[in-house]
């Protein structure tokens, strides 16, 4: 556990810099800082706390803003079905907390290390994920308590932190060449979709969606060496 405590830290520390920019945010749009230290320990996922505090800030609705949000965070059934071998030995009660604090760059981490050494498990995620979710609880905490005695920020371009952070994350999954074709129809994807009118959390997920069968059916055309 201690490995994964430490070997996150880089990783910690640029979600905190974009954490302390979503409170900051977040702030500005009306929540609470209590509200927004609440949010990031119950819910966990910067992606779709950041979309479902934009949607609210659209039209004012509860309901709107939770529905974006689950609707990025489907991504997350994919994870968690990946960690099912790491996870299965251990008791439900840590499964359930390893669930809980897993994000994008622990399981990621947790992944990339596992495959180099198979005795990277568990321990691991759940190390890395305690760190990640303690500075990120912290930072949107801590931005969102200054951010309501601070100027509009995001007239200072500050959302790009959020654009960024993301960008970080994508390089570091990057395995090659055979990522094109799929990120390819993804981006293109998404982008039509948000063109044609569909909102972003949806159009993501749509996006995501079409990468992932392209990516099935390529890994499908490796292993028979069939055309469909």
């Amino acid at each position: 556990m201690k490995q994964g405590f430490y070997g996150i830290l880089p990783f910690a520390l640029g979600a905190a810099a974009y954490g302390f920019a979503f409170g900051i945010l977040a702030a500005q749009s009306g929540y609470p800082w209590w509200g927004v230290a609440l949010m990031s320990f119950s819910v966990h996922a910067g992606s779709s706390q950041i979309v479902a505090v934009e949607r609210f800030g659209m039209d004012g609705l509860v309901i709107g803003a939770a529905l974006a949000g689950i609707a990025l965070n489907l991504r997350y059934l994919g994870i968690i079905a990946s960690l099912s071998a790491i996870l299965k030995d251990i008791p439900l009660w840590q499964k359930l907390v390893a669930i809980h604090i897993t994000g994008d760059e622990n399981w990621a981490l947790t992944m990339a290390r596992h495959a180099q050494d198979p005795r990277i498990g568990a321990a691991f995620l759940i190390g890395s994920g305690l760190t990640l979710m303690t500075s990120w609880t912290t930072s949107t905490a801590l931005g969102a308590l200054l951010g309501q005695s601070m100027p509009d920020l995001a007239s200072y371009g500050l959302g790009f932190a959020f654009t960024a952070a993301f960008i970080a994350m994508a390089r570091a999954m990057w395995r090659g060449r055979r990522n094109i074709a799929p990120w390819a129809v993804t981006f293109a994807a998404t982008i039509l979709l948000i063109n044609l009118g569909v909102e972003s959390a949806y159009a993501i997920l749509l996006g995501s969606l079409a990468g992932m069968a392209v990516a099935a059916l390529l890994c499908w055309q490796a292993r028979t060496g069939e055309t469909p």
